[in-house]
């Protein structure tokens, strides 16, 4: 059975916030695949935790496509 990760819960509601932009059917496999990672560090700080998540949340987002018609909309300036 794997160690458990410690986590403060600021930490917890880092990894917890970074998943809500992937599609439902990602989620799971991207905090399983931080779990993971943070298993084999010998310390986790927040540097560290950061770049796992952006490592692994990198590899399981899947950008919307954009219509090449579509103008993206603009602040007038005042």
């Amino acid at each position: 059975m794997p160690t458990p990760v410690a986590l403060t819960d600021a930490q917890m509601m880092a990894i917890l916030a970074a998943a809500p932009p992937l599609a439902a059917g990602d989620r799971n496999a991207f905090l399983l695949e931080v779990a993971q990672l943070l298993q084999a560090l010998p310390e986790i700080g927040d540097g560290a935790l950061h770049r796992v998540i952006m490592q692994v949340q990198r590899r399981h987002f899947d950008p919307p496509e954009l219509s090449a018609h579509r103008v993206p909309h603009r602040r007038r300036q005042a």
